[in-house]
């Protein structure tokens, strides 16, 4: 195992992010409270994005958050090393991000009604963006060649462990009135209807005016000029994006340009073993 990781549970995370005193934190001691909204993603699979846009819904519009805090603050992460102090004594409702699989989630969120949304991504664009993001990152191993990152994708030798694994973890969950289902291609397509989603999930209502703030603001373009968004406040020696970019694309199907026949090949064929009898959207070829 890497210096720069921490294990856990038999999964990995990144030393400088989160400990073994944090992760056994947060899921032995952490205490869920029933107005407690937690965004659960695989990396690379939305979760700026998500960050951006539920400090807007619960501002009904209001651009102050976003502009004014870091998205590591205004939605702080679960499994982080200073998570307990920056959650312990957060105002209700609080908005807490994770990418932590459902085995791993706070033992006290089973007996609340804390809300879940999960956003879902291809994987194969979530391994391309996960693939650039360690080359910026000095904090991650080095990825190797794009044929080897496949490979440590596949077998879940990567931050936070298997896609499949991590999907599968949470599925059983979607039909539950606690918990809402999204994916990154959805939102993309239309991320009107989308918020509207998301609006009557929280129990918000938000005006069509509302709306139309929260959908421009959280546009791939607008985010990326947000310096509460774009992590450029992060150290160049931490987060190099002097050549590549946080915000990269912002766009689904970016795989096709990556694979080779043989590697979408190898991907599909792991897929369907994986993946057997869950019907999971937007895989496509």
């Amino acid at each position: 195992m890497s210096e720069l990781n921490v294990e856990y549970e038999g999964l990995l995370f990144p030393k400088h992010v989160s400990s073994q005193e944090s992760l056994r934190y947060a899921r032995e001691d952490f205490q869920v409270r029933d107005d407690d909204v937690f965004i659960v993603t695989y990396p690379k699979s939305g979760t700026t994005w998500m960050q951006e846009i539920l400090p807007l819904i619960y501002s009904n519009g209001d651009l102050t958050p976003v502009l004014t805090i870091q998205n590591w603050q205004r939605v702080p992460w679960l499994e982080h090393i200073h998570s307990r102090v920056l959650l312990e004594e957060r105002p209700s409702p609080r908005l807490i991000t994770t990418h932590f699989q459902a085995h791993m989630f706070p033992k006290t969120f089973f007996k609340s009604k804390a809300k879940v949304i999960y956003m879902g991504r291809n994987p194969r664009d979530a391994l391309v963006s996960s693939f650039h993001y360690h080359g910026i990152a000095s904090f991650l191993e080095d990825p190797g060649t794009f044929d080897e990152f496949i490979e440590k994708f596949l077998e879940g030798r990567v931050m936070y462990g298997s896609w499949f694994d991590h999907i599968k973890s949470w599925w059983p969950a979607k039909d539950q009135d606690n918990f809402l289902f999204l994916t990154y291609e959805e939102m993309l397509q239309d991320t009107r209807s989308t918020l509207v989603k998301l609006g009557e999930f929280l129990g918000k209502q938000l005006s069509d005016d509302v709306i139309e703030t929260i959908a421009n603001q959280s546009k791939f373009n607008n985010m990326k000029q947000n310096n509460m968004s774009n992590y450029s406040f992060v150290p160049t020696e931490m987060i190099n994006q002097k050549e590549t970019s946080f915000f990269r694309k912002g766009i689904a199907g970016d795989w096709k340009n990556h694979f080779t026949p043989a590697q979408t090949e190898r991907f599909n064929s792991v897929y369907a073993q994986k993946m057997k009898g869950l019907n999971f959207p937007y895989y496509k070829d």
